[in-house]
């Protein structure tokens, strides 16, 4: 039996998760499909006292009150802040770092660092507009969502805590380049915000060079949701990793 936690990107919750997460349970392993603070069925706690160091507290407490070691920690889109500050606080805790189309940040990055300026105006506009200084989510038909899918997550996307944003992280390279890690990089369509991690992945100088070994990409082609639109293919993809 293996253990995966498995964490959400932006404006989603653990529900996004849910055919991997059956997948994963009919093969026997746990599963723990973390929902962060402000976020999913957690979205009445949204406010602007939510913080990324909020949200990695919630990934580390889940994987600490559960006691759960030799963990498969897949981390998608924004979470790939997360799984990268855990990877470096709790990295004894891990077997496998799974960035699912996710940031690959530098250290004293922050999500927002990668990505354009008009995104990032957009964004912080949207917070400040809004009564608890978060951001909308998108049309889900900009992860290549269609039809049952697009509507199931249009109608679950909430908000996002827009403290997140724009808050730097600070880790050692070689603590989280020490923990195997995969790059699922998700091309058709490529969301174009996550265009600079992809790169990062295949980059030999990436990370003063740390991160290329001990690390590979697996490609799928479908877009930024795979465990709603690939299940089964990134479930195997996970499945490798334990």
């Amino acid at each position: 039996m293996a253990n995966f936690v498995l964490v959400h990107g932006a404006w989603h919750g653990g529900w996004c998760w849910q055919r991997v997460t059956a997948a994963l349970q009919q093969q026997g392993h746990r599963v723990l499909a973390v929902t962060l603070t402000g976020l999913g069925e957690r979205a009445h706690l949204l406010s602007p006292a939510i913080t990324l160091d909020t949200h990695i507290d919630d990934v580390i407490s889940a994987i600490e009150v559960e006691e759960l070691h030799d963990v498969v920690l897949a981390v998608h889109s924004y979470a790939g802040m997360i799984g990268t500050a855990v990877a470096d606080r709790l990295g004894k805790h891990l077997k496998h770092l799974v960035y699912v189309d996710a940031v690959i940040p530098k250290p004293g990055e922050s999500w927002s660092s990668t990505q354009s300026a008009a995104t990032q105006q957009q964004r912080l506009s949207a917070a400040q507009a809004s009564t608890r200084f978060s951001f909308p989510p998108p049309d889900p038909e900009v992860f290549g969502l269609k039809d049952a899918d697009h509507a199931w997550v249009k109608r679950r996307q909430t908000p996002h805590p827009g403290n997140t944003y724009q808050a730097p992280l600070s880790f050692d390279v070689q603590r989280v380049a020490a923990i195997p890690r995969t790059f699922v990089n998700c091309t058709q369509p490529a969301l174009a915000t996550i265009e600079p991690s992809r790169q990062r992945a295949k980059d030999a100088k990436f990370w003063d060079g740390a991160w290329l070994p001990n690390s590979k990409i697996v490609e799928i082609k479908t877009g930024h949701d795979p465990m709603i639109s690939e299940p089964a293919a990134l479930t195997k993809i996970l499945l490798d990793c334990a």
